[in-house]
């Protein structure tokens, strides 16, 4: 016997329909896939909840009349202005209730899943290598400093310890390299009940201080409940988010003023690192500034990896870092006018 509540926990959309193939029930998913409500998906005709396919809702009729035990093929759904790609199983069921089941999985959140997961796999070994580079260079450099503190004061001439004075100044810039490289797995993480808007507007505060020619906007969805994070690591995760989109926009001078936009939403039935969550928080910062450059957009996140003129590349992989440590994942989409960075996070009972 199927439980249609045990349905809910999926992260795929789940319909079970009955011998006139018209939906008696809907899971939590179907109504983020369709964009529908459940009562509104209730007793529609599955195969009209589809762009036109004739096999599809000869394959649902079939699975209805149980003439077939299960069918798989693909199907386009329209979200909006859009249509997405999905999978679609009809499965018949033997069932006093429902007499088939409609399986959906949509392609392009699958494909951004397995993308991010080999992200996070990358950036794990590139962060294990920096962090045995990191090792390595730390004490012959401190070996280094000290040398130079030594033979600066030994110099009787004052000219010559200016040569010294940028030995110690340029070990000292690599040393703080180093730990910055070294940094993110010091520490656990600091578990406590997080208000993610208390966040956001000191974030706001620090940028409008920093960049006071980029306008920053809210968009907060005011009914987000509190979560367990660490509120300094998500803080300094959206900061640099934030600072490095108002960094790339100095100097762009797009056909309107240049803004930011912050943005917080609840995600439902949300797979994170092939992880199932109930909730996740879904901060989003949206740009119209130049975009990311095309050759960049497969290692954004990559450390050291950076387009700007000065930077170090630490601050998208930090954040990515950061986030990671939480069971969540930074993803973004970007083109010249619009960038989008999505930082999505468990929402963890507390």
């Amino acid at each position: 016997m199927y439980s249609a509540d045990a349905f809910d926990l999926l992260s795929t959309t789940v319909l079970l329909l009955n011998s006139a193939g018209e939906v008696v029930e809907a899971n939590a998913a179907a109504e983020v896939m369709f964009g529908r409500s459940r009562r509104n998906l209730l007793g529609q005709p599955a195969a009209f909840l589809f762009d036109r396919d004739k096999a599809l809702a000869h394959s649902i009729q079939q699975a209805c009349r149980g003439e077939v035990a299960d069918c798989r093929q693909f199907a386009r759904v329209r979200r909006g202005v859009e249509t997405v790609e999905v999978a679609v199983t009809s499965v018949a069921l033997s069932q006093p209730l429902w007499s088939a089941l409609i399986e959906i999985k949509d392609l392009e959140q699958r494909v951004l899943v397995d993308r991010s997961s080999r992200l996070v796999d990358e950036i794990d070994t590139q962060h294990e290598l920096l962090r045995n580079l990191a090792h390595e260079v730390k004490n012959p450099l401190g070996g280094l400093r000290g040398a130079a503190q030594l033979l600066e004061s030994e110099l009787p001439d004052p000219a010559l310890r200016e040569y010294t004075s940028v030995i110690i100044s340029e070990a000292d810039r690599l040393q703080a390299l180093v730990d910055r490289l070294a940094a993110p797995q010091r520490m656990p993480v600091q578990w406590q009940a997080v208000n993610i808007h208390e966040i956001c507007e000191r974030v706001c505060a620090l940028v409008r201080a920093e960049f006071r020619e980029v306008a920053l906007l809210r968009d907060y969805d005011a009914s987000m409940p509190e979560f367990r994070a660490d509120p300094a690591r998500v803080m300094q995760a959206l900061l640099n988010i934030v600072r490095n989109a108002a960094q790339v926009m100095t100097g762009f001078h797009p056909t309107q003023s240049p803004h930011i936009t912050i943005k917080t939403r609840i995600a439902r039935q949300v797979l994170l690192r092939h992880k199932q969550h109930r909730l996740a928080a879904v901060v989003t910062v949206i740009d119209n500034g130049p975009g990311v450059p095309e050759i960049l957009k497969e290692r954004i996140f990559h450390p050291l990896v950076t387009g700007r003129d000065g930077g170090t590349g630490l601050g998208l992989s930090l954040a990515q870092d950061f986030i990671q440590q939480h069971g969540g994942v930074i993803e973004f989409e970007s083109q010249p006018g619009h960038t989008e960075f999505r930082l999505q996070l468990p929402m963890e009972p507390f």
